[in-house]
């Protein structure tokens, strides 16, 4: 169930209804976003539960919710559109999101940069902090790389976005870019979750490798219950048998997230693909069953990409995509 507040109600009467809901043995989590507080239980109130919290006068709605996602749930709102900058996500615009796996030096950056701000592409990821199966491959720039994105993006003018991987990073990172991304590993890390929940920035929540939907909305839902509602979902790939790609895309979970949450899904196609030679395609798919935006990795010298540059397109071939995903969108009324 989800309680709503009436607007204005004051800190003093929050903590009383805290501590009576406390007394009446009822977890809860406040979350509060856009001035409407709303506060999030895991069972309906009792009728003498209801009379006691109406008695403070400060009850201005209660939500029956049939799933345990509440604040991610259509039954809450019909849809989101996160707006960055002028930037909207979520609505009839297909956002292209795209740049390197990995901040690897200021020559590198810019070159990308300038030649996606070509190619429709709105906001350009590069990670500054890199987590690695083997320990000892390249980790990222960490803080100085995050201080070059946010250099460049002066000449570029696009978002920019980067992973962040602990708690600790949380605020340094909000600090320089405009959405964070919380990788695959870390779908299930509540306490990182919790901590981007009180940022107030938007995030990018990819789903683990191994994940149901309905764990990756719960996911969703920690960050939301922690007060911050502009939650991106992004599919890029789960586990399965197959090993002719590094993942196998799940689409039909973009249909069904679509279907269940009012949330803007986007896909990731170059961790699913693990090759650039499938990218296109899948990208086509992605547009095609209803994505909110693509996340695709490129690189000016993908050979010398000091991570993952065998699913990384060239800026000139990701202008090319542009063009074909463009007649896809508008087919569907929608547009890069």
């Amino acid at each position: 169930m989800l309680v709503k507040l009436e607007d204005g109600t004051s800190a003093e009467i929050l903590n009383v209804l805290r501590k009576r809901l406390d007394a009446h043995g009822l977890h809860h989590c406040i979350s509060s976003a856009n001035s409407q507080i709303v506060i999030g239980l895991e069972k309906s109130l009792s009728p003498a539960v209801l009379e006691d919290l109406n008695a403070l006068g400060c009850i201005s709605e209660l939500l029956p919710m049939s799933t345990p996602w509440k604040l991610a749930s259509k039954e809450f709102k019909k849809k989101t559109e996160i707006a960055v900058k002028g930037v909207a996500i979520g609505g009839p615009l297909i956002a292209m999101m795209a740049g390197p796996c990995a901040i690897e030096s200021e020559e590198q950056l810019r070159s990308i940069a300038l030649q996606l701000a070509r190619a429709k592409v709105k906001v350009f990821r590069a990670s500054a902090f890199k987590p690695r199966t083997s320990p000892y491959s390249f980790q990222g720039m960490g803080i100085e790389g995050l201080k070059l994105h946010k250099k460049l993006q002066e000449e570029h003018g696009m978002l920019i976005e980067t992973e962040v991987m602990d708690v600790r990073d949380v605020g340094v990172v909000s600090e320089h870019v405009d959405i964070l991304r919380i990788g695959a590993r870390n779908m299930q890390n509540f306490n990182l979750l919790k901590e981007v929940g009180k940022c107030g920035k938007p995030v990018i929540l990819k789903r683990g490798i191994s994940a149901t939907v309905e764990e990756w909305l719960m996911s969703a839902e920690y960050i939301m219950a922690h007060g911050n509602h502009e939650v991106i979902l992004c599919e890029r790939g789960i586990r399965t048998f197959e090993n002719s790609t590094r993942s196998t895309l799940d689409l039909s979970s973009v249909a069904v997230a679509k279907q269940l949450t009012h949330l803007p899904v986007i896909v990731d196609p170059s961790h699913a693909a693990g090759r650039k030679d499938i990218i296109p395609a899948l990208s086509q798919a992605a547009v095609a069953i209803g994505a909110d935006g693509l996340l695709i990795e490129v690189h000016n010298a993908p050979k010398e990409a000091k991570c993952d540059g065998n699913q990384a397109l060239l800026p000139e071939e990701l202008e090319s995509l542009s063009q074909e995903l463009d007649k896809i969108a508008k087919a569907m009324g929608r547009s890069l």
